[in-house]
This record gives structure tokens, C-alpha cells and sequence, in this order.
């Protein structure tokens, strides 16, 4: 098992290398002249850059070390990953425009030479001699240039063109990515009908919030931005899914003071999320409670038409505190709906077997990141919105904050407004 590690751990670095290696090779030594400055300050920084991620990713999860030193470390480590990601791909889609406008370019700078060359040199007809033996023919006619070989100056072109453009696409597409998480979550609605939700509950609203994760990168102004986001939309509950932090409350306590202003008629409601177990869970647990929300730990609460039915997140099994959907519906009524709260949209199979009516859930955050979402897509069973799943239907939003890179594209933050809907209406 520890070699399978220490190869998994090798293969890793020799892979992060190689990308590094072909990011400076394309965006420094392509483009600079041997020896020079810029060429001696691109290999500084691109050599820098990968040992200063890895310092602040290292740092981040050492247990003890200071919270300045996390925040300090934590934006340029983890802007520098998003950016890496986008490099890369921008940079392969150069590959293809590289030979295409290298091409171009030496057909365009051929071109008169050519035709000058062809009129000098067209054949003049003589008068056939009899007798006389035939001229040799030539490949090249007399007098005319040789064809050039590949200029230098033209590749340095090239290279600085493709190399510029996928610098810039990609410093547009991370700092679009960085703005979508620091302005906020935007509002999402839903109508999910529920055959056995009564007629008194219809329109029910529910405000459900998930991977705030605030920590070194995301803190006290994000969880602002959260609450009066919620509260804007009025709503009769608050569902906090889990991964709201990833720290400790000695840490991020007052980052998470702004979640004791949000306003619902029927109370805010929390679940954990694997990350709450990265730290202290039950710390968090209590640490909630004084803010105002109202833990589910594998437990259910009666509310006006419906039952409310909170469960542990799967990571919490390594501490004995996992999901136990037993306990949470112990002694509740069958023919009541039920709406779970659950981190992890994968527990919908549990749901189905325990005939939950709808399941609440967060955890993909949408893939957070293009092309990323292809892999969340395939760790879940749905990525993003609302799908049925037998008689129950699953709702996933893509969460409000973000894990690792505060960035993400093609999957912009939310807070949804689920109404529940009565068919006897």
C-alpha cells in the first residue's frame, strides 16, 4: 500500500513538471531570445510559481499553523492552480492554431517572390534545330532563388501571438471565474410538486444554501453577502446543506457571525458536509446552535404540512457520526411528506429505499470549474437541478461559495428558492 502511494505521489509530481516545462517552453522560451532578461524572469517565475502553490496548499491543511499565514499563502497558491488549469488548455488549443497560422504567413511572404520569379523565368520558344541534341531539363530554372528555409523571425511571430492569446483568454477566463464567487450568489427558484404534501403547504418556500466554505480565501464579507442574499428572498425556512467552513472555530468563528442574521418564519436548519469533518464537527455543531440554527443530527422535526429530516454526511462515519436514517425517522408518520436535508447527493439511494419525498443536497458545486464538471458528474448521480429518482425527487444546487481556487466557470454560484407545490391545489 505504501508503494502503491509513494508511485501515486511520483506520477504527480512528474506530471505537475511537465506541465510546468511545457507552459515555460511555450510561453518563455518560445518567445524570448536566449540569454535575455525577460527569459531569465519568465523561468524565475514560472519555477516560483508551482513551489509557492504547493507552499500554501501544504500550510492550509497543517493543523496549528497561523490563520495569517494561510490567507497570506492560500490566493496567490490556489489563483495560481485555476490559472495552471486554463493555461494548459489554452495553450493545447494553440497547438492546432500554430502550424495554421505559421502557414499562413509563409504563403503570404512566398507569394510575389513567385510570381516575379515565374515571369522572369517562362520558356521562350525557338525554332527547333534539326539535328541538335535536346537541352537537359532543369528543376530549377537559371538565375532563380533557392526557396528559404523556415525564417526565425516567423516562429518567434507565431509563438508570441499564440502565447499572448492564450495568456490573455486565460486571465479573462479566471478573473470572470474570480468575479462570479466574490459578487455573490445569484437567486435560483424551483417548484418541486409533492403528492402528499396538503394543500395548507402549498407554495412552501425553503432557502436552500450549500458549500459556503468559508476559510483563509472566503470569510466574514462572503457569509454577509450569503445572508442578505437569503434574506432578500424571504423565505419560510433555511436549509444549510453542509461545507459551510473549512477551519476551525478558533479560526473562522467570526467569519461565520454574519449567519446569525439570517431571517426565515420557521427557523434556519444545518446539516454537515464532509468538509465539517475535516475539523472539529461537533465543534461546529455547537458553534451553530449559539448563531440561531437548529442542527439535524440524524433527527426530523414537524413543521406546518410536512417533516423536516436532517442526516449526518457519509465522512462522519469514520467518527461513528455518519448517516443513520433509522434514527432520523424514528417515530415520525409515513403518510406526512418528508424533506431531507443530506450533503451528498449520493444518499438519494438511500432516500429512495426510505420513500423520502424530496431530497435537498449540495456537495458538486455544479463541477465549480469547466471541464471539471465532467469528472462531478461522474462521482454523482446529479450534477446540478432537480431530477426524479423513482417517487423521490432529488434537487442539488450548485452551492454558494468554493472549494480550493475562489473561481468558477460554467457553474456560477446559487442560493435556490425550492417551493413545494401541493397537486391537491
Amino acid at each position: 500500500m505504501i508503494v502503491v502511494g509513494v508511485l501515486m505521489a511520483v506520477a504527480a509530481v512528474a506530471l505537475v513538471a511537465g506541465a510546468h516545462y511545457y507552459i515555460w517552453r511555450r510561453l518563455v522560451r518560445d518567445t524570448t531570445a536566449t540569454g535575455g532578461t525577460a527569459r531569465r524572469i519568465g523561468t524565475v517565475v514560472v519555477v516560483a510559481l508551482p513551489l509557492l502553490a504547493f507552499a500554501g496548499v501544504s500550510v492550509g491543511r497543517v493543523e496549528g499553523a497561523p490563520f495569517a499565514l494561510k490567507q497570506i499563502l492560500g490566493w496567490p497558491a490556489y489563483m495560481w492552480l485555476a490559472t495552471l488549469l486554463y493555461l494548459l488548455l489554452t495553450l493545447l488549443v494553440g497547438e492546432i492554431v500554430r502550424p495554421v497560422l505559421r502557414r499562413v504567413l509563409e504563403r503570404r511572404a512566398a507569394a510575389p517572390g513567385e510570381a516575379e520569379t515565374a515571369e522572369r523565368t517562362a520558356p521562350v520558344e525557338e525554332p527547333a534545330t534539326v539535328g541538335a541534341p535536346a537541352a537537359p531539363a532543369a528543376t530549377t530554372p537559371p538565375g532563380a532563388p533557392e526557396r528559404p528555409a523556415a525564417d526565425p523571425s516567423r516562429r518567434l511571430f507565431v509563438s508570441r501571438v499564440v502565447g499572448g492569446a492564450a495568456a490573455a483568454a486565460t486571465l479573462a477566463t479566471v478573473g470572470y471565474g474570480t468575479a462570479n464567487v466574490l459578487s455573490g450568489p445569484t437567486i435560483k427558484r424551483v417548484t418541486v410538486p409533492l403528492a402528499k404534501l396538503p394543500r395548507s403547504a402549498h407554495g412552501y418556500r425553503i432557502a436552500v444554501v450549500s458549500d459556503i466554505h468559508l476559510g483563509p480565501l472566503l470569510g466574514r464579507a462572503h457569509a454577509q453577502r450569503i445572508v442578505d442574499t437569503i434574506n432578500s428572498t424571504n423565505p419560510d425556512l433555511v436549509a444549510v446543506v453542509g461545507d459551510m467552513v473549512d477551519g476551525t472555530v478558533a479560526d473562522l468563528g467570526p467569519a461565520a457571525e454574519p449567519l446569525a442574521g439570517l431571517r426565515a418564519k420557521h427557523g434556519s436548519f444545518f446539516v454537515t458536509g464532509n468538509h465539517e469533518y475535516f475539523g472539529d464537527a461537533r465543534e461546529w455543531i455547537d458553534r451553530v446552535r449559539e448563531l440561531g440554527l437548529h442542527p439535524l443530527e440524524n433527527a426530523h422535526v414537524e413543521l406546518a404540512g410536512f417533516d423536516l429530516v436532517g442526516v449526518n454526511d457519509l465522512a462522519g462515519e469514520d467518527e461513528g457520526e455518519g448517516p443513520d436514517f433509522a434514527k432520523a425517522l424514528g417515530g415520525r408518520d409515513p403518510a406526512r411528506t418528508s424533506v431531507l436535508m443530506a450533503h451528498q447527493p449520493v444518499v438519494i439511494h438511500d432516500a429512495v429505499e426510505h420513500r423520502i419525498d424530496l431530497q435537498l443536497s449540495g456537495h458538486t458545486h455544479g463541477g465549480q470549474m469547466w471541464p471539471v464538471n465532467y469528472i462531478a458528474a461522474a462521482a454523482n448521480p446529479t450534477l446540478a437541478g432537480l431530477e426524479r429518482y423513482g417517487d423521490t425527487a432529488l434537487y442539488v444546487t450548485r452551492g454558494a461559495g468554493a472549494w480550493g481556487p475562489p473561481v468558477r466557470v460554467g457553474a456560477p454560484a446559487d442560493v435556490t428558492v425550492v417551493q413545494l407545490a401541493s397537486r391537491q391545489a
